[in-house]
């Protein structure tokens, strides 16, 4: 019986819950459906960079293809000890939209991103903010859209998804499933409405009205948040402020990770961060993830009668679900087979990151160790 009214309860919590998910993704709109407006506001890009030789230029090259007309790009060069800075001057030198600032010691309480785009915002002069990542490549017209978006919109703040492009099936299986629980979790389509909680927040493309970030603080509030896409989003919305996102495949795009010990890795600063180093947390959130995602799969070994069928029942509405969510970001429907692995795989990473945190007392990141006491003080 508990196993049948288990089997019950996780089929009522897919349904409900793949219904939730297929709306929302139907109201999140397509940056390439909007058309640009002829009249557009100073824009500032904000990039932080520390040791990205390896896709920084190809990245900048991208931002500076961009059709944008009214454009500065303010590339933070924060403590990089390869080519990094010596990149980021030689591009300047033909680029007279491109300031490079070059950022030599990291002031005590800050995490060396936030301090980077804090740097970069401070020497900005645009209407707009645009905060994004050293390894995004644009489209040429992206901005154009994003801006015409968010000014049509009356935005104080967009948030653009990327489409993730990836080095092999495992890695393809693993973002499929990430959306997937992301969104579940997030429900980023309710981020425009102002009297819900949800918010929405992305490293790649966060676009800020320049007042909008300067009344709340800017990143000072969130000074010590790994996660400060997310917060900044979350400090935006509880400001009173309106925000929004859009999908932006065909004009955003990101190699998110490369290989899957640099997966595991990449997700160790932040897995812990987003349940506020709370075990507790971490503890639930992982019961409740096998329970539903990966259980009914042993199920159909292990049961029989009613609750096998309930089971088989579950795993066909995660198929529909995953199959739905990957076609908003053109990604292989079949790889739903794959949801108890990644699930297993994202629990690995999620406790990896939970203990390392907790044995090291902090978060050691790109060279620098933040102490977990810190860390937790910072809340949003």
């Amino acid at each position: 019986m508990i196993l049948t009214g288990l089997a019950l309860l996780t089929l009522l919590l897919l349904v409900t819950g793949s219904i939730a998910l297929a709306r929302g993704n139907r109201q999140i709109r397509n940056l390439r459906e909007t058309p640009c407006l002829p009249d557009l506001p100073r824009v500032s890009i904000i990039i932080a960079a520390r040791n990205e030789e390896r896709n920084l230029a190809h990245a900048l090259e991208s931002v500076l293809r961009l059709d944008y007309p009214n454009l500065e790009i303010i590339a933070v060069n924060d403590r990089s000890t390869d080519a990094t800075g010596q990149i980021l001057d030689r591009l300047a030198q033909n680029e007279p939209r491109l300031r490079p600032v070059h950022v030599t010691e990291l002031p005590p309480g800050w995490l060396g991103k936030c301090h980077a785009l804090q740097t970069g915002a401070a020497a900005a002069t645009g209407e707009w903010l645009l905060f994004t990542d050293a390894d995004i490549v644009y489209a040429p017209d992206a901005l154009r859209r994003a801006v015409s978006f968010a000014v049509t919109g009356k935005l104080d703040h967009l948030a653009v998804m990327p489409f993730m492009t990836h080095a092999g099936t495992v890695l393809t299986m693993f973002v499929g499933a990430f959306t997937l629980f992301f969104a579940m979790y997030a429900r980023p389509w309710r981020a425009r409405e102002p009297q819900r909680p949800e918010h929405i927040g992305i490293g790649a493309f966060n676009l800020v009205r320049a007042e909008a970030y300067q009344r709340i603080g800017g990143h000072e509030p969130i000074r010590l948040r790994p996660d400060d896409d997310l917060k900044l989003g979350k400090l935006i919305k509880k400001n009173g402020y309106r925000q929004d996102i859009a999908n932006g495949n065909g004009l955003v795009a990101v190699e998110w990770y490369s290989t899957v010990p640099e997966l595991v890795r990449g997700l160790e600063k932040n897995s812990f961060a987003g349940v506020e180093y709370n075990l507790l947390a971490v503890i639930a959130a992982s019961v409740a993830q096998l329970a539903i995602i990966v259980w009914p799969f042993l199920a159909l070994l292990l049961t029989g009668g009613v609750t096998w069928w309930l089971n088989l029942a579950c795993i066909a509405a995660m198929a529909v679900c995953y199959a739905d969510n990957a076609r908003f970001h053109s990604l292989p429907r079949w790889h739903w087979v794959a949801i108890p692995f990644t699930a297993v795989l994202f629990q690995f990473i999620i406790w990896r990151a939970t203990l390392l945190t907790l044995w090291r007392d902090g978060i050691d990141w790109r060279g620098t160790h933040y102490p977990l006491a810190e860390l937790k003080r910072n809340r949003v």
